[in-house]
């Protein structure tokens, strides 16, 4: 009991913060286990370093356990991604990573946001719409699985003011 304990509770709060370089390697691990075609490190180092991405990490204690990434053009941006670890769903975790990276978004003066999320992916599309997301479009065939097999995407928007 003593060692689920200090499991639980040595990890500390999740923080949603800003990633770094240093943190690239971690954020493509996150990808690969979460994706079928995961972004490697380096994808994740040249995302960190352009200056219309945005990448927020969800650290808790000294790991990081998720991140959300964003490419933004004007006033609109789009999220390309988000990733919580496997073994820290269903906590949570993913509705205040998405919520404070929205808000770092409209800080920049972001209005409105785009994603896309696999149609049958029904944890993913419940966190959208919980935040407020609306379907404004289907991709017929957009993601291809291991099998051969292809799924379609929805199209997500969110007006931010």
């Amino acid at each position: 009991m003593t060692g689920w304990l200090s499991r639980w509770w040595g990890g500390g709060t999740p923080a949603v913060e800003p990633a770094s370089l240093r943190d690239a390697a971690r954020l493509a691990q996150l990808h690969g286990a979460s994706f079928h075609r995961g972004w490697g490190e380096g994808e994740f180092e040249a995302m960190l370093t352009e200056r219309n991405t945005l990448v927020h990490r969800l650290r808790q204690g000294r790991k990081v356990i998720g991140f959300a990434v964003s490419r933004m053009a004007a006033d609109e941006a789009e999220i390309l991604s988000i990733a919580i670890d496997s073994n820290q769903r269903g906590r949570g975790l993913s509705r205040d990573l998405l919520l404070t990276h929205l808000g770092h978004l409209a800080g920049r003066g972001i209005r409105t946001i785009f994603l896309e999320v696999e149609e049958n992916n029904q944890p993913a599309r419940r966190l959208y719409e919980r935040a407020g997301f609306g379907v404004i479009g289907r991709r017929e065939r957009y993601y291809k699985q291991p099998g051969g097999e292809h799924l379609n995407a929805l199209l997500m928007r969110r007006d931010l003011s």
